[in-house]
């Protein structure tokens, strides 16, 4: 039963928002330091929803009690359209997804698509970046991870047009709906700002993905890529729908999330020379001057904890919200049936009461005995529990091709002020207009 600990504080989170309007992330991490740890509400006028930032909290709504706390209502029903009810929704055709799609995100299963994926990666690196001349991060490494990730899951028979489609559909995709996120009391039927961008890139990705599904069926024994495997999964059922929910949610996931990620390694680096200077040695001595391998990528250990770290202060995925179907208590804390829970992997990878130093960049705290003495649930950047996402094996693969096949070849020099605030969309990412120039090396 509860007991005292069920009077919980209500943090006004809409004035917060409204005194850090330029910069909603610090109103974010402002009402992290003020709960520190404890249960808190949000005040966000008609609406308030429950914070919940402890690694206890965290286990018990995404692992104890994790079939009460559902993907619906704030964050996930605006999305609904783009990401549809498969894989990431909930329920039994979420349970049918997770069985057909987890197989082939195994470690052994995508091993045997590395050598393809690094070829890729390789020849996109070459393509698309330019030394000596300014270019913006996002877009030239959207440019070299959304093309990867189409010809690996949609196959080489998707022409360049239709890759050129897909990824400015998918950014807007996740993006345009921003402020409901914001504002998640506004009822669909009220129009929104962002609300008709959003359903032009829903048309587009619809017009790309339906008739690749139709081609995948038609050549049925031919292709192995993810959406020719799906074509031919026993779903109950077997409609070009499912199938599609089921692509557009694992790709728009692997290319937001690695995307993401990789745009913030870059400022991450020039924020940091010594552990850059780390990073740029290992690439040299395990790698040269490439091309980067499957082979390479065992002895890229510091890379592979810096990513750790990028995930930690970074995670694309900051906010993971759930609703209650029955009442339940948290921590001592009623909850009732009906209500809106928020995880932030942003906030609880930032908890003092877990992390020492927790707004320091330091690639060591994921060596391994470190990190074997951590609680489970205190970093969960793929989220965590039934619910955890498929592809952290795909994006720690595709991540170590890309940043080492980039430092094999070149330096990066950052034209930015510092520092550097992420962004809240439905994904945390870095402002907007970052650029950076490359220089051979050798020469920087």
């Amino acid at each position: 039963m509860a007991n005292d600990a069920t009077v919980i504080r209500t943090v006004p989170f809409l004035t917060r928002l409204a005194r850090h309007r330029k910069n909603p992330v610090h109103a974010l991490e402002e009402v992290g330091r003020q709960a520190g740890g404890a249960l808190v509400r949000l005040g966000m006028g008609p609406f308030r929803p429950y914070l919940a930032t402890h690694p206890d909290h965290v286990r018990h709504v995404l692992r104890t009690n994790q079939p009460n706390y559902v993907r619906e209502g704030m964050f996930w029903d605006p999305l609904v359209p783009l990401i549809g009810e498969g894989i990431l929704s909930d329920g039994p055709d979420w349970a049918e997804s997770r069985r057909i799609i987890q197989p082939l995100f195994t470690a052994r299963h995508l091993n045997t698509l590395a050598g393809r994926l690094s070829v890729i990666v390789d020849e996109l690196i070459d393509e698309t970046l330019v030394p000596g001349r300014p270019f913006d991060v996002a877009e030239a490494v959207t440019a070299i991870v959304h093309p990867a990730t189409v010809r690996l899951f949609l196959g080489s028979s998707i022409s360049e047009a239709d890759i050129d489609r897909l990824a400015p559909a998918y950014d807007t995709g996740v993006t345009a709906r921003a402020i409901r996120l914001a504002l998640p009391f506004v009822p669909e039927r009220c129009p929104l700002p962002g609300d008709r961008a959003f359903n032009r890139a829903i048309k587009t990705i619809d017009d790309v993905v339906y008739p690749r599904i139709r081609h995948a069926r038609a050549h049925a024994h031919e292709d192995g890529d993810l959406v020719s495997q799906l074509c031919r999964a026993p779903y109950t059922d077997p409609g070009d729908r499912r199938v599609r929910d089921d692509m557009v949610a694992v790709h728009g996931a692997a290319t937001e999330t690695s995307a993401t990620a990789l745009t913030w390694v870059w400022p991450v680096l020039d924020a940091h020379p010594a552990i850059a200077a780390k990073v740029f040695e290992e690439v040299e001595r395990v790698v040269g001057r490439g091309p980067v391998t499957v082979g390479h990528l065992p002895d890229l250990t510091y890379l592979r904890m810096f990513l750790d770290e990028l995930l930690r202060l970074y995670p694309p995925g900051w906010i993971l919200p759930r609703k209650t179907l029955a009442a339940d208590v948290i921590g001592g804390v009623e909850i009732e049936a009906g209500a809106t829970v928020v995880l932030s992997p942003y906030l609880t990878h930032r908890l003092p009461q877990v992390w020492e130093r927790p707004g320091e960049f330091d690639p060591e705290r994921f060596a391994p005995q470190a990190a074997a003495e951590r609680p489970r649930y205190a970093y969960f950047p793929f989220a965590a529990g039934p619910h955890a996402c498929v592809g952290p094996h795909l994006f720690m693969m595709e991540a170590q091709l890309v940043i080492a096949g980039i430092l094999s070849r070149y330096r990066p020099v950052l034209h930015a002020p510092r520092p550097i605030t992420p962004r809240l969309t439905s994904t945390l990412r870095p402002p907007a207009g970052l650029s950076m120039t490359l220089v051979p090396v050798g020469r920087a």
